[in-house]
């Protein structure tokens, strides 16, 4: 039988950051919403004898391929199958689109597995990265800590996004070492209040207030990648009432309020893909667009 399912590509409507641990990570607090910007995940019968993952365009290493082979590991013994991952979103972008994908890939081999498992699924996601934990339900969340903290919340009221790639890719750890060089880290009580501050505006299912609406990696990732200014202004020129950098950028989205949102951002994407070709408006998603379901 044949399988696929959405991987969402994510945005993070804030992002705070602490000073770095002993460990070299990073605690931080942020709100992550999956978008309708998303690749698409089949999962086949293979051809040989082995597991295989297609990725065309993608060079390197696959963390999808790495969450197949961890299932594997934790016991499954289905017959070989082949992924093959259609890449939309943006790649080394800052949303997400390898840990979606390393989540997507989970989601159809639990279903290839018949299994409702989720605490294995979130073991599994763990050793895969942060982004992948928070990405397994694809559900709107915060994430505190080193990642490993995800509270579920629900599906926000509807709002449109201006999804902005860029030409450029940034490392995330380029950029984490950058937000460190520039000393701009936050401490730890400082990171436990904005926990329930972020956690609390998202419940009450409104945009946040302008103060929340932040992200501590942007000043890095300009530092790193100085075009992102330009079209930072060029975003908000065309009418958002919020623009930021998605993640470790170079991605930048604009946020449009309000059920006419995603209208507005579909003509916003419209007028600026003269300058900017891969400009294209989404939406919030929630976990049922993420669902695995035969092909």
């Amino acid at each position: 039988m044949r399988l696929r399912c959405r991987a969402p590509g994510k945005i993070n409507l804030c992002l705070f950051v602490g000073r770095p641990r002993d460990d070299g990570y990073h605690s931080l607090v942020s709100l992550i919403q999956p978008v309708s910007l998303a690749d698409e995940l089949t999962l086949d019968p293979a051809d040989g004898d082995r597991d295989e993952v297609d990725c065309p365009g993608v060079e390197g290493e696959n963390l999808a391929a790495r969450a197949l082979a961890l299932y594997r590991e934790a016991g499954w013994s289905g017959p070989p199958v082949r992924l093959t991952i259609t890449k939309r979103v943006p790649v080394a972008g800052g949303m997400g689109g390898g840990s979606a994908d390393a989540a997507g890939a989970l989601r159809l081999v639990a279903a290839a597995a018949q299994s409702e498992d989720r605490v294995l699924l979130g073991r599994l996601a763990q050793r895969l990265g942060s982004d992948v934990d928070a990405l397994v339900d694809s559900q709107r969340c915060v994430i505190a800590g080193v990642g490993h903290r995800v509270i579920d919340l629900p599906d926000p009221v509807p709002f449109g996004i201006l999804l902005v790639p860029s030409a450029h890719r940034l490392s995330t750890p380029d950029v984490y070492a950058e937000h460190d060089r520039l000393g701009l880290g936050r401490d730890a009580d400082e990171l436990d209040r904005l926990t329930g501050a972020v956690g609390g505006a998202a419940h009450d299912q409104t945009l946040f207030a302008e103060r929340l609406l932040h992200n501590d990696l942007e000043t890095a990732a300009r530092s790193l990648c100085p075009p992102i200014g330009g079209a930072l202004a060029d975003v908000r020129a065309a009418g958002a009432v919020r623009v930021m950098v998605s993640g470790s950028g170079p991605t930048i989205f604009g946020l449009f309020p309000g059920a006419a949102g995603v209208a507005h951002a579909q003509a916003a994407a419209r007028d600026l893909r003269g300058r900017h070709p891969g400009a294209v408006a989404a939406a919030p998603v929630g976990r049922e667009y993420a669902r695995p379901e035969a092909a």
